[in-house]
């Protein structure tokens, strides 16, 4: 238990009951709809240390419950495949690809993904995969840091970051679209896969002699969610953040992997230029969007006040 006080989060009974339900509820849910994984149970076990450790630990997990909210409905996106709901664009994609970012290679019109694939490296392969590493860690370090740093820009990094998911989804399932490396192996041919594929991150696999990528992508929520890409969505929000912040260096250093991550989302030929573009101005909209509610919508400031008090 900890000691009472104005911000502290204690444990009573009513809340270990809450967080019991949640937990039982949430294994039950997803043993039904998307069937056991070892995931789901590690989630379960480490919210339920982190919050009943210490009152530290538990204010950081319930800052963090933004996050597996995030997590928990991307799972869940397993159970209801988008191309059940509309047809999968592979073919119109690709050639509008092609036709707007064409690359002529000795004569032949080529998209930047077969660009890459032929003209490929041993250096880009790896600089490439460590880029994309990042996709995650990156934004999740960032939301770490300013949880102790600063709790309002946390919640606000936390919450944009959401949102900008969210609004993913609604594309996701509003127009399936195919990866590159879809028609590389599969053609204009409707397949409904349930897995990823590694594509061309197996180079870096097999440079270190490793499974990384492969064991991350077969894992995959939605074969045919390309468009827009959200790996390139996420280092956009970091960036604005840590620019508004006035973190110089660390925004430098946001940029670069940005660009990064930009560069290897079409040359592992995961994302076509459009499906970038399309993440781009999804971080776009979202930030915009949430700037836009966090000053028009009272409720919501207030919500925000009463969680940063939580969590404080």
């Amino acid at each position: 238990m900890d000691s009472t006080g104005q911000n502290s989060v204690t444990v009573n009974a009513k809340s270990a009951i809450i967080v019991s339900l949640l937990s039982l509820g949430y294994l039950l849910i997803s043993y039904f709809l998307i069937g056991y994984n070892s995931s789901e149970l590690v989630l379960v076990i480490i919210f339920n240390s982190l919050f009943y450790a210490s009152g530290g630990t538990r204010k950081f997990i319930l800052g963090f419950s933004i996050f597996i909210v995030y997590w928990i409905i991307f799972d869940y996106m397993k159970a209801f495949p988008n191309y059940h709901y509309t047809p999968v664009h592979i073919a119109d994609l690709y050639n509008l690809e092609k036709h707007i970012f064409g690359i002529n290679d000795h004569g032949k019109l080529v998209t930047p993904n077969e660009y890459w694939r032929i003209h490929g490296t041993t250096f880009i392969d790896v600089v490439s995969g460590l880029f994309y590493l990042c996709w995650i860690p990156v934004p999740l370090g960032f939301a770490t840091f300013l949880f102790f740093k600063n709790k309002r820009q946390f919640l606000y990094f936390s919450l944009t970051f959401v949102l900008v998911n969210l609004l993913g989804f609604v594309v996701y399932y509003t127009y399936p679209a195919a990866p590159p490396w879809y028609v590389q192996y599969y053609g204009f041919h409707f397949t409904p896969l349930k897995a990823g594929n590694v594509a061309g991150l197996a180079k870096f696999d097999a440079y270190f002699h490793a499974g990384i990528f492969k064991s991350i992508y077969t894992k995959g929520s939605n074969v045919f969610a390309a468009m827009p890409s959200l790996h390139s969505s996420y280092p956009v929000i970091v960036l604005y953040y840590g620019i508004k912040n006035r973190y110089k260096v660390a925004s430098m250093f946001f940029a670069v992997v940005m660009l990064g991550i930009w560069f290897t989302a079409v040359y592992a030929s995961h994302h076509y230029t459009l499906d970038v573009l399309a993440g781009i101005s999804t971080a776009i909209l979202g930030i915009l969007l949430f700037n836009l509610l966090i000053s028009r919508v009272k409720w919501l400031q207030v919500s925000i006040d009463k969680y940063e008090q939580v969590i404080s």
